[in-house]
C-alpha cells in the first residue's frame, strides 16, 4: 500500500526484492500471496499450505503482526500457530526469511505501553525460530531509520514508497546480495513540527484512519476482506 504503480496496482518491498533476484537468475519465478489484514490463523489455513505445495527455493514469511494489535491476543496460541508455519515452509524444503517488526511504537506514543510487551513477546518468538530452524532473520526492529514517521503512510500502520525501498534494502543485504544505495540513503532533515499542525493531522488521521478500523474491529471485518493475492501463480518476472 501507498507504494503504486502507474496502473493503480502496489509494487512493495517483495516486488523490488525479487526484481533483483530475477536480474541475477535466468528464468527466476516469483509468487506473492499476501493479504493485507490478515490474522495469523488465515495465513496458515489459506496461504502457507499454497506456498509449501509449490516447492520454492526460498519463502518470505510475514504474520503475526496484525493479531497482536487485536484485543483477543493470545500469545500461546501465536506461538504454536507461527512456528507451525515455519516448519511446515522448512519441510516443503524452502530457506525461510523471517521479520522482526518495524517499530511502529513511535507511531502511536499513547499506546505504546500497551503494545510494546505484545511486541517484546513477539520479537523473543520470531528471533527463537529463527535459531530453531535455520532461518535468514531480517531484523527490522534493530532499524532506526524505520522511527521516522516519513517512511509510514498516512496510516501511521502500512509503509509507505520510502519505507517499502528500505525494507527491500534489509532484505537483500541479509541474503547477501547488493541494491540500490538509494533504497536505505538517510532522509533529508526534518523541520521542527508545529504543535497545532501535530494535532490537526492527529485529528485528520483520526477521522479518516482510526475511527474506520475501530469500526471493522467492532464488526469483524478486515480491510483485507475483498482483496486478493496478486500474484498467486510462481511465474518468471
Amino acid at each position: 500500500m501507498d507504494d503504486p504503480y502507474g496502473d493503480g496496482t502496489y509494487r512493495g518491498w517483495a516486488d523490488l526484492v525479487a526484481g533483483c533476484l530475477a536480474a541475477e537468475s535466468d528464468g527466476f519465478r516469483y509468487a506473492n500471496l499476501a493479504v493485507r489484514g490478515r490474522l495469523l490463523p488465515a495465513v496458515v489455513d489459506a496461504q502457507v499450505p499454497l506456498a509449501a505445495a509449490m516447492r520454492p527455493d526460498l519463502v518470505s514469511f510475514v504474520a503475526g503482526g496484525n493479531d497482536a494489535l487485536r484485543r483477543r491476543f493470545d500469545p500461546v496460541r501465536l506461538a504454536e500457530a507461527y512456528e507451525g508455519a515455519v516448519k511446515r515452509l522448512v519441510a516443503s524444503g524452502a530457506t525461510v526469511v523471517l521479520f522482526t517488526p518495524a517499530d511502529i511504537t513511535t507511531n502511536y506514543p499513547a499506546a505504546r505501553r500497551y503494545l510494546l510487551p505484545r511486541i517484546e513477546f513477539f520479537l523473543e518468538l520470531i528471533r527463537e525460530t529463527v535459531e530453531k530452524y535455520d532461518a535468514y532473520l531480517v531484523d527490522l526492529w534493530a532499524d532506526d531509520g524505520f522511527r521516522d514517521r516519513r517512511l509510514w503512510s498516512i496510516d501511521r500502520l502500512h509503509l509507505n514508497e520510502s519505507g517499502h525501498r528500505r525494507v527491500a534494502h534489509n532484505v537483500l543485504e541479509t541474503l547477501g546480495l547488493d541494491c540500490d544505495p538509494d533504497w536505505v540513503a538517510a532522509l533529508p532533515a526534518a523541520s521542527p513540527e508545529k504543535w497545532f499542525a501535530a494535532r490537526r493531522a492527529d485529528l485528520q488521521w483520526a477521522r479518516v484512519h482510526l475511527a474506520p478500523w475501530i469500526g471493522r474491529r467492532l464488526t469483524g471485518r478486515s480491510s483485507g476482506d475483498t482483496v486478493t493475492a496478486k500474484r498467486p501463480d510462481l511465474a518468471e518476472i
